[in-house]
């Protein structure tokens, strides 16, 4: 599916990519819900749909994604909330795997993600992701979240890459027409982020069904 010798770098995002979306999506959809009806004293069916609301306010925006601006409008510890499900953090199949082949490959590598500080050091707590990967970076630094193609020329300006010879593998699809709008070639989404869910059956890029198919 992908020609190495094509590629000089290699860009991945983690939730839904490397790590499994499962964590994440239920923190969102059940946890939170859960620990904000007990302390608001709500319903959880009030619960829920106050929180869909504001999530939907902000959907594809930076506050989406910041664990800060969550425990500000929600007045709780959204970060200390992520410890209480971490043992649901898994990898992707074979994710690992391709991690190592790529890093012994000597290819040039960055997690680029749209997590938040906070959220990513829980998972660097509970994987060995950073061990793997040196370079992390975060959208927050950046103060663009990835959907936004200026989010990458931001990114080239701080770090040189050629958008000819990276490849970039994203479980989000706006995120992924962003980085083409851009001009990154080599562009791969996830055919199943999360492992709770069914696998997409079409998407306007190549879909990656096991990291396993990408290896030698």
């Amino acid at each position: 599916m992908i020609d190495w010798n094509q590629i000089e770098t290699v860009f991945l995002d983690m939730d839904g990519t490397l790590l499994d979306l499962h964590y994440d999506n239920y923190f969102w959809l059940n946890h939170l819900p859960l620990r904000f009806a007990e302390a608001k004293g709500l319903s959880l069916p009030d619960s829920k749909a106050r929180l869909q609301a504001i999530y939907d306010a902000h959907a594809h925006t930076l506050n989406w994604y910041c664990i800060d601006f969550w425990s500000e409008q929600l007045q709780m510890d959204v970060a200390g909330l992520k410890h209480e499900v971490s043992n649901r953090i898994a990898w992707r199949p074979n994710a690992q795997r391709f991690l190592h082949f790529i890093h012994d490959q000597g290819f040039d590598i960055a997690l680029v993600t749209n997590a938040h500080q906070k959220s990513i050091e829980v998972k660097l707590q509970h994987t060995d992701l950073g061990q793997i990967i040196r370079e992390i970076i975060s959208s927050h630094d950046l103060r663009l979240p990835k959907e936004d193609p200026e989010f990458w020329q931001t990114l080239q300006a701080k770090r040189h890459f050629d958008p000819c010879t990276t490849a970039f593998f994203d479980d989000n699809e706006r995120v992924l027409a962003a980085a083409q709008q851009f001009g990154i070639r080599h562009l791969y989404s996830i055919a199943q982020p999360d492992s709770a869910q069914e696998k997409r059956a079409h998407s306007p890029f190549p879909l990656i069904h096991d990291f396993q198919d990408l290896l030698p």
